[in-house]
């Protein structure tokens, strides 16, 4: 068997008969699965011993693991009942992008009939694969090296125009076992996401399942044809609908060698994107850091001693220890910082308390139009974009009403459905601004097919952060883009306003409605003022 890496293979050619013979001979005599994995240069960089009906595959290195580039391995190996390709055989093919896949048929000891299999560029009857057969090696009509290259020239000739040189392209995933409806409209917002965050969404899958895989969450073989869809388009990252655990993350990696995120990391992402102030960018690297330290793993050399020799006798500090004391300590002075930052942000709120201007704060799920309400409100030049999460740190100017009332009024980070824990806890100082609100200005976009679902997300939260009991007048925004009649409805139901925050011809009944309120809490202010003083005289007197 050592002799077997000695082998060359010319580059046109599949295998050599002389190779073929000596795996039969190996195979036939252990009654055993013999398989070599060859390179593009004809040399043997791998041979495998598997059992009678099968082989294993050992991990590979990433090399050529790029957009329309084969493995640059093609493997070989016998079949000593003289059957076809396996399934098994097909999804190595797929998984490991082989060059090919080629079963040697093994009788007596000789080799017998072949039968190979290649990926295509594009499905073909619904087959991403082609198999190609032959009684014997001698009659296989094939120019290996040519059709490989032609196999690559294709891939890269279809791959999208532009793919791998600025934007990222990306599959999204959904597996659900329960509705499709709300598994659709929860792939749908992914893919807003993705889309923000700068992702080239190439396909959007969803796939019902029963019960969730452990290690890949969805089935092996629908991973499989992933993998060849990520092939065939150019995709470089996969990314899930759902919340992936470490091991699922390792496991999917392994066998796809394609980037793998979750949507909590994706909302990371996102968010590290659009922070800009130094608290917002501090927010965003505790959540991440926090997200990162149960995901890090040690894995070969990383676990090696870093302090052993003279002085350093025992066991050693690994380097997956090291790693996980630093990101702890990172963590401890991010919160250090943080609490540092909001200790200023109560201070500078003080002035207001004494003022005793009332305060307004603009909430609601992300891209329903807060900022172009807070810009049209205020005449501020607050970035207002249609895209998710394009405002993070809170902006608070001076509104004042006809009647010469003035308030201050605050532009807040959108939310969304499955808020990261990490990132909410991260947020929990740019949020307390809505402990200090007197009235939550909730904007709705009418226009949204799923805005009932987001009103309800929005008010989940609010419950999240102990704010449930605040005033709440929920203005329903972009109703120039909706059914009049829809409007009309939403206003009645819920006490609403409607408007549309682009037109500021919309906008009287709004600042007429906001206006009244802040009147109303004023008054009871007033009210409760003078009961306040009685008590605490009370208890002087006492």
């Amino acid at each position: 068997m050592e002799r077997l890496y000695r082998r060359k293979v010319p580059p046109a050619d599949l295998l050599t008969p002389e190779l073929a013979r000596q795996l039969a001979e190996i195979s036939g005599e252990l009654r055993r699965q013999i398989g070599v994995l060859v390179d593009r240069q004809g040399a043997v960089a791998y041979v495998i011993v598997g059992n009678a009906k099968g082989l294993l595959i050992p991990d590979l290195p990433r090399a050529r693991g790029v957009k329309g580039r084969l493995k640059g391995l093609r493997l070989i190996h016998t079949h000593l009942d003289a059957s076809p390709l396996s399934q098994d055989d097909l999804t190595d093919l797929a998984l490991l992008r082989l060059d090919v896949v080629a079963a040697l048929a093994v009788a007596d000891g000789q080799p017998g009939a072949i039968e190979i299999a290649h990926l295509l560029p594009q499905p073909v009857d619904g087959q991403s694969y082609a198999v190609i057969k032959a009684r014997q090696l001698g009659a296989l009509d094939m120019d290996f090296e040519a059709l490989v290259a032609s196999l690559e020239a294709e891939f890269s000739r279809l791959a999208p125009a532009g793919a791998g040189k600025t934007l990222e392209r990306a599959i999204l995933i959904g597996v659900t076992g329960h509705s499709r409806v709300a598994a659709e409209d929860s792939l749908a917002e992914l893919t807003e996401l993705a889309r923000s965050a700068g992702l080239n969404v190439a396909a959007t899958i969803l796939q019902r399942r029963p019960r969730f895989d452990s290690r890949f969450l969805m089935g092996k073989g629908k991973l499989s044809e992933l993998v060849i869809q990520a092939l065939q388009q150019g995709v470089d990252m996969l990314v899930f609908d759902a919340e992936l655990s470490p091991s699922q993350v390792r496991s999917i990696t392994n066998f796809s060698e394609l980037k793998v995120i979750d949507r909590t990391q994706l909302i990371l992402d996102l968010f590290a994107q659009r922070a800009r102030s130094r608290e917002g960018k501090l927010q965003v690297e505790m959540a991440q850091v926090k997200y990162l330290l149960p995901r890090l793993v040690g894995k070969g050399d990383a676990l090696s001693r870093l302090m052993g020799g003279i002085g350093g006798r025992g066991p050693g500090e690994s380097k997956l220890e090291t790693d996980r004391r630093r990101l702890r300590e990172r963590l401890h002075r991010l919160q250090q910082d943080l609490s540092r930052i909001r200790n200023e942000r109560r201070e500078r709120r003080q002035p207001r308390r004494r003022q005793n201007l009332p305060i307004l704060s603009i909430i609601g799920y992300t891209n329903a139009g807060k900022s172009t309400l807070f810009n049209a409100l205020t005449h501020a030049a607050v970035l207002a974009e249609d895209r998710l999460f394009a405002t993070l740190d809170p902006t608070s100017r001076r509104l004042r009403f006809p009647k010469e009332r003035e308030v201050i009024i605050t532009d807040t980070v959108g939310f969304i459905k499955n808020l990261p824990k990490n990132l909410l806890e991260a947020f929990k100082g740019t949020l307390e601004e809505l402990e200090d609100a007197d009235l939550l200005i909730h904007v709705i976009d009418l226009s949204n097919p799923r805005f009932m679902e987001q009103m309800a997300t929005v008010d989940d939260i609010l419950k999240s952060l102990a704010l449930q009991d605040k005033p709440v007048l929920m203005v329903f925004n972009k109703k120039d883009l909706v059914d009049p009649s829809l409007a009309a409805l939403h206003c009645r139901l819920h006490h609403g306003v409607a408007i549309a925050a682009v037109d500021d011809a919309t906008l009287p009944p709004l600042i007429a409605r906001l206006e009244a309120q802040v009147e109303q809490l004023l008054a009871r202010r007033q009210t409760a003022l003078p009961e306040a003083e009685s008590e605490f005289q009370d208890a002087a007197v006492e």
